[in-house]
Parts: C-alpha cells; structure tokens; sequence
C-alpha cells in the first residue's frame, strides 16, 4: 500500500510517471480512474486509492468512460511476490485459465499449493484469481467496445466468454450498461461498418525511445517475417490456428502505440496484445529503473542521453532462441541473413498487403522434422544446427516453455543443460524472451570491451550495483559503444 495523501498530491499535478502505479475510485460517483484524468479532482475525502484496476472493482468501482483504465501500462516485476502475480497475469492473457481448470490446476503452474496462489494474489493485486480473470476480460472487451468495429459476439469471445449471453449479463451487472450502449456512446457512426482489421492502443509510461528500439529491431529483421518501413514495424503471426499480420507505430502524443491486427486474429487477441506489451517493453517504469541505474556515474551519460530506452523482447521465445543461437560468435548482420534463410526454409507463405511480408515464422515443430543436414545446408554449422534441433525438440514437446508460469532461473537451466546452449546465449533469452529485468550476459564481449576489457568475472561484480535493472543497463552499454568497437567483435543479435 502506499501514502494517500502521497497518492492524493501524484493524482493532483497528474504527473503521467504514476499512470498505471495506483487507480483513485471516487466514492461520491462509484467510478475509478487513472491519476492522469482530465476530469477535476475529486475532494481527497472522496478519493480512495488501489494499486490495481482489479482491486477498484472489487470494491465495486466502475471505470472511467474519459481516462479508460483499461489503458493503463502495467507495472514491471521486482520482487518474487509480483513476479508470481504478474506471471499469473500473462498467464491469463495467454490461455491459461479456462473455464474447466480448477484452481489446483492452476497452482501447479506456479509451484504452488492453491491456498499459496490464493493469499499471493490477494496480498499484491487485492482480489482472488478468478475476479483477475473476470476483470481482465471485461476490460479487454470494453477497449474492444471503444476502439474497434469488431461484432459485440467476436468480443465477447474475444476477451474469453464462452456465450453472448454470459457476456452481456456480466457487462450489465459489472457496467450498468449493455455493450451495445457503451458503443453507441463511445463511436462515432463511421465506425460501424466491419472491416478486414481493426486498430487499438496500448500505453506506456513515458519517456520511450521509439526510434531506438525500431532501429534495434530493423537491424535484426527476420526477411519475409518482419519489415520495417515508415516508422512502423510489421510482422506476420501465428498463434494456435489463426494467423494474420500486425503493424505497429508509435502516438506520441498520446503515450502509446497504435497495434493494427487483422481481425482473423481477434480469437487470440489476449495473447497478441500480450506479446506486443513484451516485444516493445511497454510495462516498464522509467523513472524506477533510472533511479537504480543512475548511481553508478558508469552509466550517466547515458542515461541522460537515452532517458526512454527499453530493451526490446520477443514476439515469439522458440523463433527468439533460434536468432540466439545463430548469433553465437557472429555479427549482427550475419546473424540476421542466417535466420532470414531459416525463415525462407521452414516459415509457411502467407498473403499480406506487402509483398516485403510474406512468410509466417519457423515454427518448433517445423524443426523437429528437419535433419541436421536440412538445416547446415542454409550455411549454419553443424553445432549450431544440432541446438536448434535440439531447442525446437525441447519446445515442441512441452518440456520447455517461455511463458509467463515459469520461472527465468529454471528456463535458464533447462537452456544451459541443451547442447550448444551456453551461458551468453541462455542469459541473453532470458533477457529478451523471458522479459528478465535482471539478466546480464556477462560473457558478451561487446559488454567486457565498454567496461574497460574486463574479464566476465570482474563484469558480473561491476553489475551489482544495477541490480535489478541489469537487462537495462546491458542496453545502454550497447548503445554507448563508440563507433568501431561494434562493428565485427560483437553478438548483440
């Protein structure tokens, strides 16, 4: 919990740094909101505070129509106790918690008995699992209501309702309206009619540093997969059966990115939103993370120089691990031209509105049917070629998994114990793939060289004093490289 007269002077002077750390719900008109909205403050003797929308509706708080809280950046993890619920969250968000799993089942995910689930979730978030669910769909289907065309039957099925029925009775009694009222009140007429994709938002907490992580992520596109162009990244999905493309830029002006899906993909609209939220690092806290790293006068300049930069994450882990792997000992470049052949090879064609996207990604199971030598003949040496092999073996079964149930120290190990797969490749997974905000490769060498051709024991001492924020600080020692230094030594793949 926090001050509330702390809380009360953040929701005052509307500084967008606490968007997404607290809601404020007004007792005098039972609505909740982001501290950032535009309406006039509440009397603070009206105002109580919550560190989650989730935990606002559950004291029976209905979102704000102006300031939408669905649109609030989450908060990143820092200890073991918001790991778990923040893991339990993305969970949610991809699949986990179906109607017919009981919260046993859930439990085991985590390690956990379901007594231990229960009290975690309660103490960080204030509500049990099933009202997390229940609130993360309902939001879900209101930015949907707001921000899209799409049919109010595809939402409800969209945020995870097994009926139009249910659907609707949960949005009356949680909402005091139907879907239908809030869109007639949310949309204007010309966005009535379906088309073939629709376009949403999502939030960040300022500053981002959108030219740097497009220029990370252009460097390393993955050809016929990925395209960069005017500012906005493309991809191709496939996500269980449906597949598509997104294109994704940046608003500024209104602290988010615009997502544009193709509507075939609205089944598992949850997890791409999910996934985008990691690939572009949008969960993160600035200020915090500057905070920490901005002890050590090593980084400074640095600091000051890129105040908004993220570290950019994986859309998919396995295709993630795949890049990794051929990226050992090689450049940038060379890497990128090895997992664009593999894409070629293995990724199935797909139609898009650019002829630059016309491939899904590699899958694991794709890989598993390949030899070693289907593989090497793209140009990628036998031992890197058994590594795939033996990831995608590995993630094809079940046995590894980079979502968000498990734990970054026990995929670390499970990647450490396949053979090709050493420390470098496993720490820099876990910082992209994994989300990890503490990962430190510290046997990259374009990191030994920046801190001065430091053995990867003395880098990992130098290291502690940015802890828990070491993924950042491995991005602004890349960045802070100085010309040449980076052009043939490293593997920042």
């Amino acid at each position: 919990m926090f001050d509330p007269d702390i809380a009360y002077q953040a929701l005052t002077s509307r500084d967008s740094r606490f968007d997404g750390v607290f809601f404020v719900g007004v007792t005098s008109t039972g609505i909740y909101c982001r501290p950032i909205c535009p309406v006039k403050a509440p009397m603070q003797k009206n105002c109580l505070f919550f560190t989650s929308a989730e935990a606002a509706e559950k004291a029976h708080f209905r979102p704000c129509l102006r300031c939408r809280p669905e649109l609030a950046p989450g908060s990143a993890p820092v200890d073991s106790h918001h790991r778990i619920a923040d893991r339990l969250i993305r969970r949610i968000e991809e699949g986990l918690l179906e109607e017919q799993e009981t919260l046993a089942d859930i439990a085991s995910e985590f390690a956990l008995s379901e007594r231990q689930l229960r009290r975690v979730v309660q103490q960080e978030l204030g509500v049990s699992p099933i009202e997390l669910r229940q609130t993360r769909r309902m939001l879900l289907a209101k930015q949907l209501l707001t921000e899209t065309s799409l049919p109010v039957t595809e939402i409800a099925y969209a945020s995870g309702f097994r009926s139009l029925r249910r659907f609707n009775d949960v949005f009356q009694a949680r909402y005091r309206m139907t879907p239908s009222r809030l869109r007639k009140q949310s949309q204007p007429e010309s966005m009535a009619t379906v088309q073939e994709s629709a376009e949403l938002r999502l939030s960040y907490r300022p500053p981002y540093d959108w030219e740097a992580i497009l220029d990370f992520l252009q460097q390393r596109v993955m050809k016929e997969v990925e395209w960069v162009n005017e500012g906005a990244y493309h991809r191709t999905v496939s996500l269980g059966s449906s597949r598509g493309w997104v294109r994704v830029s940046h608003l500024p002006e209104k602290q988010a990115l615009k997502v544009q899906f193709t509507t075939t993909l609205t089944p598992v609209l949850p997890a791409l939103l999910r996934r985008l939220r990691d690939l572009f690092d949008l969960d993160a806290q600035p200020q915090r993370i500057s905070e920490q790293l901005s002890q050590d006068p090593l980084l400074a300049e640095s600091l000051a120089r890129y105040p908004g930069l993220r570290v950019p994450g994986a859309f998919d882990g396995f295709e993630l691990g795949v890049r990794a792997i051929l990226g050992q000992q090689v450049t940038v470049k060379a890497a990128t031209t090895l997992s664009s052949r593999v894409a070629q090879r293995f990724g199935e064609p797909l139609v898009t509105p650019w002829p630059e996207l016309s491939r899904l990604p590699p899958t694991a199971e794709s890989l598993t049917t390949a030899t070693i030598d289907d593989i090497a003949s793209l140009g990628i040496v036998s031992a890197r070629s058994q590594a795939i092999q033996a990831l995608a073996q590995a993630c094809a079964s079940g046995a590894l998994r980079f979502n968000g149930a498990v734990n970054p120290d026990v995929v670390q190990q499970q990647l450490l114990a396949l053979k090709g797969v050493g420390p470098w490749t496993a720490s820099y997974i876990a910082m992209r793939a994994l989300r990890w905000p503490d990962a430190f490769p510290k046997e990259d060498i374009a990191i030994r060289n920046n801190l001065g051709g430091v053995s990867a024991k003395v880098a990992e001492q130098i290291s502690q004093v940015w802890r828990p924020w070491r993924s950042y600080a491995v991005l602004h020692i890349w960045k802070s490289l100085t010309p040449g230094k980076s052009a043939a030594s490293d593997n920042k793949v």
